[in-house]
C-alpha cells in the first residue's frame, strides 16, 4: 500500500498502543511494517509482552454492553440512508431469518461495541467484517481453488483483537443456531481462537517471502478433513472428508460458463441477462429506477472506460478483448442488500466466451465512525488495496470507479471464479470445527502480512488464556446478539421497520 508515516512516527516507543500510532499516521499498516523492520527480533518480542501491561491476554472475558450503547435498529436505520429504498425491505427480511443472519447483517452494531473493547495496541490491516461466511474458496490466477477471506467492504488499518472477537462471535452464533450442545460451541469458538493463535506463533518464526506466500489450498482442506476423520467416532466416518471434495468439486464447476447457463438467455442471437426482479433487474427495465434507458447505457459505458484505467497495463489488454452485451442491478448478500449491486456481462471471442464482472458499491467503512478515516477517498480503491494486502492471491479483475453520482463510489472484481462457500447449517459439530481452525488459521495469516506477526505471537503467548477469554467474550456478545435481534424483531412487528421475508 502507498503512503509515507507522518513526521516522528517511527520515533513513539514501541509499547505505545496501535491506536495511538492510528491517529499519529497517514497509513497505520505502513508504520507498524516500518516500525517492526526498526527493531530487533529481540525487540519486538518484548513489544508484545509489554503490550499486556494494555490489556492482558486474558483480559477480553467479562465483557458487558456499554452503559450509553446506542439503539441497533438505530445504527441499522442509520446505515441505510443512502440504500435503494426499495432493496431495504429485502435486507430487514433476509436479517429477519434467524439471530445469525441478523449478525451478518449488524456489522455496524458490532463495531459501535467493539470499540469501547480492550485492546493491546497492535495493528493489522482488518478485514472489519471477518465471520465465518466471509471465508471461502476462490481461484487463483494460477487456477489454483484456495481458502481465503473473501469480503472486505469494511477493511480499515486497525487492533487485530476486532477481527478476531468478530469471527469468533460468529462461530458461537451460528454453532448456537445449529442446535448443538453447549459443550460442542465453546469448543469450536475456542479451535477458531486457538488456529488464530497457534498460527501467529507460526508465522513469527517464518521469513517475510514465506509468510507472503503462504496460502491454503483445496487440497490442503481435503487433508485437513481427513485427519479430522481420524479422531472422529464412526457415526462421522466419511463425512467430513467427502463433503469436503464435492465442495470443492461444486467451487471448480463454479465458473464464467456456468454462469452463463444460469443467468443469462440467448434472444435473436444474442445473449442477455435474465429478468428475476427484484433480485436481479437488467438494464432494459431499470429505466423506472435511475432514469431512461439511453442515460444508463451512457453511464455503463462511462464507467467501464473508468474502471479499466484503474488496472495494470496487461489486464486492460486482457479486459479490451471483451465486449459488453448487458448490465444487471443484482441483489447480494445479508449485509450488503440495498447498496447498489450490479453485475456485467461481456463477451470475447463469441457467445461461449463470457466474462462476468461484479460492480458492488462501496460506502465507508464501518469502523470509520471509531477509527481515523481510510487515507483513500474512494471507498472502492479502499477495499482493492484492503483485499490485496490481505489474500494471498486476488482477482485479475480488482479494480475501482468513481460513480455517476459523485458520492458514491465501486469497486468490481469477476462474479464467479470457482467462488464457493460452506453450507455451516448442515455442518456436524466435528466438521465446524475444522472450518473454524481453517478460518483461525486463515485470519492470522492474513493479519501477519500487514502487522508484526512476532509481537502479536508474543502477546498471545503459548498459553490457552487468550482462547478462553475470547471464547467467554463470544459467549456474552451472542446473547447479545439475541437480545438485538429480539429487539430487532420487535421494531419489524411494530411496523417501525418494513420487511420482506422469503426473497
Amino acid at each position: 500500500m502507498q503512503g509515507e508515516a507522518k513526521a516522528g512516527a517511527l520515533d513513539q516507543d514501541p509499547s505505545d498502543s496501535a491506536l495511538s500510532l492510528l491517529t499519529d499516521t497517514t497509513e497505520a499498516t505502513l508504520t507498524v511494517i516500518a516500525h517492526r523492520t526498526s527493531l530487533t527480533l529481540q525487540e519486538r518480542r518484548a513489544r508484545g509482552k509489554q503490550q499486556r501491561s494494555q490489556v492482558a491476554p486474558d483480559g477480553h472475558a467479562g465483557w458487558t454492553p456499554a452503559t450509553d450503547r446506542p439503539d441497533p435498529v438505530a445504527l441499522l436505520v442509520q446505515q441505510e440512508a443512502t440504500r435503494e429504498a426499495d432493496l431495504v425491505p429485502v435486507r430487514h427480511g433476509r436479517m429477519m431469518a434467524s439471530p445469525f443472519t441478523f449478525y451478518r447483517g449488524a456489522a455496524k452494531i458490532m463495531a459501535a461495541d467493539l470499540s469501547v473493547t480492550p485492546s493491546a495496541g497492535l495493528t493489522v490491516q482488518l478485514c472489519g467484517d471477518a465471520h465465518l461466511l466471509n471465508f471461502g474458496g476462490f481461484a487463483s490466477p494460477e487456477r489454483t481453488l484456495l481458502f481465503d477471506l473473501n469480503d472486505f467492504d469494511e477493511t480499515l488499518p486497525g487492533p487485530f483483537e476486532w477481527d478476531v472477537k468478530r469471527l469468533a462471535a460468529s462461530f458461537t452464533i451460528a454453532a448456537r443456531n445449529n442446535g448443538y450442545r453447549k459443550a460442542d460451541v465453546r469448543a469450536i469458538t475456542t479451535a477458531a481462537v486457538a488456529a488464530y493463535r497457534q498460527a501467529m506463533a507460526e508465522f513469527a518464526t517464518m521469513r517475510v517471502l514465506d509468510i507472503w506466500y503462504s496460502r491454503l489450498s483445496a487440497e490442503d482442506l481435503v487433508d485437513l478433513a481427513r485427519e479430522g476423520e481420524a479422531r472422529t467416532k464412526k457415526r462421522t466416518a466419511g463425512r467430513l472428508a467427502s463433503n469436503t471434495e464435492k465442495l470443492v468439486a461444486k467451487g471448480r464447476n463454479r465458473g464464467h460458463l456456468q454462469a452463463l447457463s444460469k443467468l443469462a438467455e440467448t434472444v435473436d442471437g444474442v445473449s442477455r441477462i435474465v429478468s428475476q426482479p427484484p433480485i436481479v433487474v437488467p438494464a432494459r427495465m431499470m429505466g423506472s429506477i435511475y432514469g431512461s434507458a439511453e442515460r444508463i447505457t451512457q453511464v455503463i459505458d462511462d464507467q467501464l472506460l473508468a474502471y479499466r484505467e484503474t488496472l495494470a497495463d496487461d489486464r486492460r489488454l486482457l479486459l479490451d478483448q471483451f465486449t459488453l452485451v448487458d448490465v444487471a442491478r443484482k441483489v447480494v448478500g445479508v449485509g450488503s442488500v440495498g447498496t447498489r449491486a450490479f453485475i456485467a456481462l461481456l463477451q470475447g471471442r463469441d457467445d461461449q466466451d463470457p466474462l462476468f464482472l461484479q460492480v458492488k458499491e462501496a460506502a465507508p467503512s464501518v469502523l470509520e465512525d471509531y477509527l481515523p478515516k481510510s487515507r483513500y477517498a474512494n471507498s472502492g480503491e479502499r477495499v482493492v488495496r484492503g483485499q490485496r494486502l490481505m489474500q494471498a492471491a486476488s482477482d485479475i479483475f480488482l479494480g475501482w470507479t468513481l460513480g455517476a453520482e459523485v458520492d458514491r463510489h465501486y469497486y468490481w472484481r469477476q462474479l464467479r471464479d470457482m467462488k464457493v462457500s460452506a453450507d455451516t447449517e448442515s455442518m456436524v459439530p466435528e466438521g465446524m470445527r475444522l472450518y473454524a481452525g481453517a478460518c483461525g488459521w486463515t485470519l492470522a495469516r492474513a493479519h501477519s502480512r500487514s502487522g508484526d506477526p512476532v509481537a502479536i505471537a508474543s502477546y498471545l503467548g503459548k498459553s490457552d488464556k487468550f482462547d478462553r477469554s475470547i471464547a467467554d467474550f463470544s459467549q456474552r456478545y451472542a446473547d447479545q446478539n439475541e437480545r438485538d435481534y429480539d429487539r430487532f424483531c420487535r421494531a419489524v412487528h411494530a411496523g417501525e421497520l418494513a420487511a420482506v421475508e422469503g426473497v
